[in-house]
């Protein structure tokens, strides 16, 4: 089957999946957008919803319901679906029953989509990934697997930075790496802020407001934002749609774009068969390659925190993370 050039399915009409279709539409990422769910009544509300407003968007197509079918030939499938995280739970603790959905669903999506690159969001993302490539059977490359990972997070560390610098966010160069969780950081020491090192950074007063201390705190918050969210409203939905949407872009447009999405590793920092968070050039065939950055010593240390804190996670659901030769990009 070909695919359809600018069809992206979005599997789930929750939260987060009406949330990537509503900011694929209006920042016109895609020609066509299908949502694929099980509760029948309310994809045909939300595809309803969302394409009364295609007058103000451009969109040329909405579709959508609860017939797998809806996906078919699409050239992005993001997948949405699953348990909610629940608030004081970890997206680690959410695994389990993820992961049995993900076995499930593959082999299914893959007939109908079968030359799709295919974008996890469903948490925890990185634990998915490799859940996603191994119930594939080796039918899709590995590279055409991945997830938005820390795409996200690096927006709040940006956000987060530019704020307290007072410059806007586009002007701030900072990545999250490693789990979309926990043990996520910050690579500071390539960390800019139109061009100056984040730690050299002065305001207008001269005074240098990012001390090791407050870099910590940022750290720490931003590896937690989602928490103060979940908290406040019950779910995380406008930002990682709005990540979604750009995730979607760089591949339908074959940009090439450097965005830290998770993949699943085979040899990079001598990391095989674990899925995390590493600047990756992203196009239309998913991750064309991985860039290993030059880290510092803490850094290098809480990369490899991260992939064993992962590596045993999926190993306790039976998955083959961690093994040697497990990815093929």
């Amino acid at each position: 089957m070909a695919r359809e050039r600018g069809k992206v399915a979005i599997i789930g009409a929750g939260s987060v999946g009406t949330s990537v279709a509503y900011a694929t539409l209006i920042r016109r990422s895609a020609r066509t957008v299908a949502i694929y769910d099980l509760n029948a009544p309310k994809v045909e509300a939300e595809v309803l919803d969302l394409a009364h407003g295609t007058q103000f968007t451009g969109a040329a197509a909405v579709t959508g319901g609860a017939d797998l079918g809806v996906i078919a030939n699409a050239e992005v499938v993001v997948i949405t679906a699953g348990a909610r995280q629940k608030p004081g739970q970890t997206r680690l603790d959410l695994a389990a029953t993820n992961v049995a959905i993900i076995r499930d669903l593959i082999p299914a999506v893959i007939e109908q989509a079968p030359d799709a690159v295919y974008v996890l969001v469903t948490n925890p993302c990185d634990v998915l990934t490799v859940a996603a490539y191994e119930a594939a059977g080796g039918a899709v490359p590995a590279g055409r697997f991945l997830s938005s990972g820390t795409v996200l997070d690096s927006s709040r560390l940006r956000w987060r930075l530019a704020t307290e610098a007072g410059v806007m966010p586009s002007s701030v160069h900072a990545m999250m790496l490693g789990e979309h969780g926990d043990t996520e950081f910050p690579v500071w020491s390539a960390a800019t802020i139109g061009g100056v090192p984040i730690r050299d950074w002065r305001q207008s007063d001269g005074t240098q407001p990012f001390t090791p201390e407050y870099l910590e705190q940022i750290a720490h918050d931003t590896a937690h934002a989602a928490y103060q969210v979940i908290a406040g409203k019950g779910a995380t939905n406008y930002a990682i749609g709005l990540a979604g949407a750009r995730i979607i872009e760089a591949i339908l447009q074959d940009q090439h774009a450097v965005l830290p999405v998770s993949g699943v590793l085979d040899g990079a920092y001598g990391l095989h068969g674990v899925a995390l968070s590493l600047p990756a050039v992203v196009g239309a065939e998913g991750i064309v390659r991985t860039i290993e950055l030059p880290l510092d010593e803490a850094e290098q240390a809480a990369l490899q925190h991260s992939a064993q804190t992962l590596i045993a996670s999926g190993q306790s659901l039976g998955l083959s993370m961690g093994a040697a030769g497990g990815a093929t990009a």
